[in-house]
């Protein structure tokens, strides 16, 4: 199974316009990230971080991710091992954090054809959810292949050390080398 593949992955069907507020509540921000984690999505489902899974996978409206650019919004739901987020759409922000962060996001018109509970199969390089409860594929949009490379390599800072290590990219001089 590649990198890019969710296999199973129980859905959690949510509305749209899901603020990054609702992700990672600001009353928690002063905490790490195992706190924050604790309180993700609260005010939607008091019970989504005790109750999620290792590889289960966000469903959302239109407008995923809408409100600051706080990247613990997408860090949290790295660190409660969401697999991937599928929504019709994203806040620009949120989506750029997203792949920054490694987190798979597809954007899937027909997102609103899955329900709560749903078992999801995501290939990110293939563009493709597969409800297995339903036995139907849903096509998403293409994610352009440098984004499916930084997902696989883990998020931009590993992709960069990565394509340093390579010699694929050369870091930048420092002002000393100027």
């Amino acid at each position: 199974m590649s990198a890019q593949v969710v296999q199973g992955g129980r859905a959690w069907v949510l509305g749209d316009d899901l603020n990054t507020d609702v992700l990672a509540p600001g009353h928690a921000m002063k905490f790490g990230l195992d706190a924050i984690a604790r309180h993700c999505l609260e005010a939607i489902d008091p019970t989504f971080a005790a109750d999620v899974r290792p590889g289960d996978v966000l469903v959302g409206g239109r407008n995923f991710g809408v409100g600051s650019s706080r990247e613990q919004a997408v860090q949290v739901l790295k660190h409660l091992q969401v697999a991937a987020v599928v929504a019709q759409s994203f806040a620009g922000l949120y989506y750029r954090n997203g792949f920054n962060l490694g987190l798979p996001l597809l954007m899937c018109p027909d997102a609103g054809t899955i329900r709560s509970g749903d078992r999801l199969a995501i290939d990110i390089e293939e563009a493709r959810v597969r409800n297995l409860t339903q036995n139907r594929a849903l096509a998403c949009e293409p994610v352009p292949p440098h984004l499916v490379e930084m997902i696989r390599d883990g998020g931009l800072l590993p992709h960069l050390e990565k394509r340093i290590r390579s010699g694929a990219l050369r870091p930048a001089a420092s002002r000393k080398d100027l």
